[in-house]
């Protein structure tokens, strides 16, 4: 006996009974029950190559990694796959480069390896925009929002990002800071730089503090070494800046060597602040002070929509956690 005798003696359709006998959802009860009843009775066997072949290609997850040496998206994909551990979903993890299309390739990628969803670790609403509409799998976003995207399938969890970096520069304010140098990554590429950049401006114009864009901020890949080279072409200018602002960890940890290599003591002659609340800036030199994001929180909830997308049908949902500021030895008072 076929898959399609026993969908022809229940009548049900083919795909319904391969979903059964596969144990994978979206299946009433009532089907589930008739279809294996039915493969009881008729003695019918799945083939065993078949079925390991099914859950290779059908029972997978997958995450994009939008930047390859994010070290944000690192920690976050351990702490995903520490929750899954134990899950009926194998992960396929694929990075992208932070400059790359990350929605045209899962598109690639959905037609080689036919996951049941996908979560992306990064993105860019732009892309969203134009190559979305190619996927209809359950998906979340995480680390931007799509709440303003058109699509019911694609949900997402994320912190504040205007908020987070608003917190930061306040805080640098609250210090006594009013010269500031600011360090991102390409505004039109990246949704997370776009929105800290908006947190940064209203907390300057809140307070009345003078940012030239041209002269005080300075685009940087998401990386040590982007932030070490922002941090000299900033030095390059002249500028007289007191605290400097990066709107990742790394890019601070980076800085903060390129101040330290240019005869600048941190904090005494420049304060800094990253955003990320990475474990390594526990480590550094002085230790890093930096807004926090909730990482476990962030990879629970991600993975909870996307669990309910897939066994469920949920429409989309849009989550946001909490940020923390932790105030640490890199930034100082100076009045």
């Amino acid at each position: 006996m076929t898959i399609k005798d026993l969908a022809e003696k229940t009548g049900y359709s083919v795909g319904t009974v391969s979903r059964v006998l596969n144990n994978l959802p979206h299946v009433s009860p009532q089907a589930r029950e008739t279809i294996l009843r039915a493969a009881e009775e008729s003695g019918f066997r799945l083939n065993v190559n078949a079925k390991q072949l099914k859950q290779q290609h059908g029972t997978s997850v997958l995450v994009i990694c939008k930047g390859k040496s994010n070290e944000l998206f690192d920690s976050l994909l351990e702490a995903i796959q520490a929750r899954t551990a134990q899950s009926p979903y194998p992960l396929i993890v694929d990075y992208v480069d932070e400059n790359e299309n990350e929605v045209r390739r899962a598109v690639q990628l959905c037609l080689e390896k036919k996951p049941l969803g996908i979560l992306f670790l990064g993105g860019s609403q732009e892309n969203f925009l134009s190559d979305f509409h190619r996927i209809s799998l359950p998906c979340v976003l995480v680390t931007s929002s799509a709440r303003e995207l058109p699509f019911p399938n694609l949900s997402s969890v994320t912190s504040d990002d205007t908020l987070a970096a608003g917190l930061a520069i306040r805080h640098l304010v609250s210090l006594g800071h009013e010269k500031f140098a600011v360090i991102g990554g390409p505004r039109q590429l990246s949704d997370a730089t776009r929105l800290r950049y908006r947190g940064c401006l209203e907390a300057f114009r809140d307070h009345g503090i003078a940012f030239d864009e041209a002269l005080d901020y300075e685009t940087a890949r998401f990386s040590c070494l982007g932030g070490y080279n922002a941090a000299q072409a900033l030095l390059a200018r002249g500028r007289d800046f007191t605290a400097l602002f990066a709107m990742s960890d790394v890019m601070a940890i980076g800085a903060i060597r390129a101040l330290q290599d240019a005869g600048k003591r941190v904090p005494e002659d420049v304060s800094v602040m990253g955003l990320d609340g990475l474990t390594i800036g526990e480590y550094t030199i002085p230790r890093l002070a930096t807004v926090a994001q909730a990482v476990q929180e962030l990879a629970e909830k991600s993975l909870e929509l996307l669990r309910r997308g897939i066994e469920t049908g949920s429409t989309a949902r849009h989550e946001i956690v909490p940020v923390t500021l932790q105030w640490k030895e890199s930034a100082r008072k100076i009045r």
